[in-house]
């Protein structure tokens, strides 16, 4: 048995947030069905649309966030193409979209009319700002809202610019995390009250939210955070990452004291034992100037090997060290094949083919990966044929582009 079995959601969305939600809960069970555009082109070009055809084939299963999903393509602007996704909300419990604020009013398609065909379905907005506040018509995507959220100021060396952690943040460990949580609070919920809600995801909020470890000088204090001057930024020699001989890169992260002692002495350098952490040094490093000295001295130490001989070396010294990895290298990594992280599924007509796998281990309900990502339109004809339609319905809707 799958967890989510019996869950089934309907998922609007588009760019990173939403489709990454959804898949965790495919992956975990729930029956989502993708509803992408019927007509080709326009705004969604580009941004995530599947393929069609089976030419597109594997371009389709690269996608890893549309697995696990079926897909029909409805025209929400039509009459008739609004009606088919009424019918599919009547059966649903979640309904994900991403779209700005006031748009699905505008398709008549909105939290208070679906309520009106369902009062328990939980309708889920992941935008950039929400559904309130002086922002809320503003569009934004994952480096604006770092921006925006106090995290990207803080990303970088002490003397020069932000630098961008790709889309890792706002979209996908913020805002799509926080929908799957939302979703499912609102789902446990709705067993006690009977009822549906709106779960309103801000990739701002979610930002913000995430900062809850770095804010405490701050909210003490006001010490306002700089870039590349604190422990977690880089700036202290016990949480570094190094160069080595061969060009690749190491990280130590020896945060506790004791776990800094270690590594000193696996290096033979004890007389660096001292220059640790200390309470008044959360977001100021001391002005004597002993740590940069320390940083030197590891990186210099640091090129006298390569990344692997390092590795063999201190992995098991009780100690927080790591290699840089490239993706190749993350995709041939033991550890995560062992995890079952990196998995090949047989696709017909493919082979072969790499996947992710899926981080939430359950012990025993444990997710699945049912079906790698679908065409454009594959499962429109099973969907409308369960929704009532016979095929030559389905047929004359299909010509006049209510459906694809």
């Amino acid at each position: 048995m799958l967890p989510l079995e019996g869950i089934r959601i309907l998922d609007l969305s588009r760019g990173a947030p939403g489709p990454y939600c959804t898949r965790i809960l495919a992956d975990l069970g729930a029956e989502v069905i993708r509803i992408e555009a019927a007509a080709s082109g326009g705004k969604d070009a580009g941004m995530g649309q599947s393929p069609k055809g089976e030419e597109g084939r594997r371009d389709a299963v690269a996608h890893v966030d549309n697995r696990n999903k079926k897909n029909i393509a409805l025209n929400l602007k039509s009459e008739k193409g609004r009606g088919i996704f009424l019918r599919l909300v009547k059966g649903a419990d979640v309904v994900v979209e991403g779209f700005r604020p006031g748009v699905m009013k505008r398709l008549s398609l909105d939290y208070e009319t679906l309520k009106g065909v369902n009062p328990r379905i939980i309708y889920c907005a992941i935008t950039s700002y929400g559904q309130s506040g002086p922002y809320r018509d503003l569009i934004a995507h994952d480096l604006n809202s770092i921006g925006m959220g106090g995290v990207l100021d803080v990303i970088g060396s002490k003397d020069g610019p932000p630098v961008a952690p790709l889309n890792l943040i706002a979209d996908i460990g913020g805002a799509a995390k926080d929908a799957v949580i939302g979703i499912l609070t609102a789902l446990l919920a709705r067993e006690k009250t009977g009822k549906g809600q709106v779960v309103d995801i801000s990739m701002q909020d979610s930002v913000l939210a995430m900062l809850s470890d770095s804010l405490p000088g701050y909210l003490r204090d006001g010490e306002v955070m700089r870039r590349g001057t604190t422990e977690n930024g880089g700036a202290y020699p016990y949480s570094h990452a190094y160069r080595t001989k061969d060009g690749k890169y190491v990280t130590i992260s020896c945060i506790e004291p004791w776990i800094w002692e270690r590594f000193c002495r696996a290096i033979g350098r004890e007389e660096f034992i001292p220059y640790h952490f200390e309470d008044r040094h959360l977001f100021y490093p001391p002005d004597s100037g002993k740590w940069d000295e320390v940083i030197r001295a590891l990186e210099a130490i640091f090129l006298t090997k390569t990344r692997d001989e390092w590795w063999e070396l201190l992995k098991d010294k009780d100690i927080c060290f790591g290699k840089v990895y490239d993706f190749d290298e993350v995709f041939r990594d033991p550890q995560l094949l062992e995890r079952g992280m990196v998995v090949e599924v047989e696709q017909p007509g493919l082979g072969k083919v790499k996947q992710l796998g899926i981080a939430i281990h359950l012990s025993d309900t444990p997710g699945a990966i049912r079906q790698l990502s679908a065409l454009l339109g594959e499962h429109t004809d099973e969907i409308m044929t369960g929704l009532g339609y016979t095929p030559a319905e389905v047929a004359v809707l299909r010509r006049s582009g209510d459906i694809a």
